[in-house]
Order: C-alpha cells, then structure tokens, then sequence
C-alpha cells in the first residue's frame, strides 16, 4: 500500500487511480474516513466535539471559530482543509481525495457536494478515476445544493447559486449560478 504523501503526489501531478496499491490505499483511507463520519452523524454533539471528530478525520486541528451542522459526509478526511470562520451547514458531502480547501470564511449551505474525483470518458477506462483539488477563496458563500466541480478555484467574495453545478473556475467578487454555472453578476466591493 502506499503513504499519503505518495497518494499525494500522484494526485498533484494528475496521473490515474489506477493501481491496485493506489485502490488499496483508498479503500483504507474511505474506511477511516467512515469511522469517524459514523460517530460524528450518529448522535448529538457539541460544536466542540464536532470540531475535535472533524480534527481526527482531517489529521489537522479545525478552528474553534469553525461551525458545522451534521451531517457531514467525507469519502477520504485526510484532505480536507477548513479554514477559521468557516460554516458548513448540514449533509454536505466532500469527496476529498484530490483535496478540498475551505477559505477563511466560507459559508456552505445546506446539500453542497464537492467531488474532487472523475472518471475517464473512454469506455475502456470508465473504472479509472483521476483526481484534482477544490479551493475556495476567503469569505465565499456556496448556495444550497450546488455541486463544485474536480479542479475548480472559487475565488474571494465569490458567491454560488443554489443548485448550481460549478466546472470551471470563479473569478474572485463574481456571482455564478446554472448548470453548468455562468457569470451572473459582479459583487460589489
């Protein structure tokens, strides 16, 4: 099996998922991930205690000024980034395994998924996956039910539409919404 580094590093320079160590190494990490995700959406907790379960599952302390309302579901944990002053509000779903990096104060509503995996077009490859991160600017607002893309930069002050389905990047203090999401307006300074 490999390391997460090694994972890491495959993922950074966008190569396929495509070895049995590399579907090991994910069958291991999407177990861990399960564990901590099935005790944080089983019962009642504190913000404090949603905070310390999401530390275990992302291997980083989580800002005490983070809010999170479960359930919360990740498919990988260990990278996944959020930032202070971050809320994400409840049944978001993050496959993280390319990474996703919340900024500074993001606020996600409710349904949200970020999917950071993808699979290849070619028949032949379809059970092929590549992945590549998600990064949300600081103080981004994602509207309920929207999906954001593998690969996709959302930049500050940006806002999403709900139900949106983001595939390209967001330019900073831009509104988008749609499917696939478009440029509705600027936000003003």
């Amino acid at each position: 099996m490999i390391t997460l580094e090694q994972f890491r590093e495959v993922v950074g320079e966008g190569r396929l998922l495509d070895t049995p160590g590399i579907y090991r190494f994910m069958d291991y990490m999407s177990e861990q991930a399960r564990r901590v995700t099935f005790r944080l959406n089983s019962e009642y907790h504190t913000q404090m205690e949603i905070r310390e379960l999401l530390s275990e599952l992302t291997g980083s302390e989580v800002p005490e000024s983070a809010k999170i309302f479960p359930p919360l579901y990740s498919d990988f944990g260990r990278n996944l980034v959020i930032g202070r002053g971050v809320f994400i509000n409840a049944c978001c779903h993050f496959q993280d395994h390319g990474g996703v990096v919340l900024g500074d104060c993001s606020q996600i509503g409710h349904n949200v998924v970020f999917a950071t995996l993808n699979h290849c077009l070619e028949p032949e490859k379809r059970r092929f996956t590549r992945a590549a991160s998600i990064v949300l600017g600081r103080n981004v607002w994602i509207g309920s039910n929207a999906t954001i893309c593998q690969g996709v930069t959302i930049g500050d002050n940006a806002v999403v539409a709900a139900g949106a389905v983001v595939t390209r990047d967001v330019p900073a203090n831009t509104v988008v919404g749609g499917v696939p999401a478009r440029c509705i307006k600027r936000v003003d300074e």
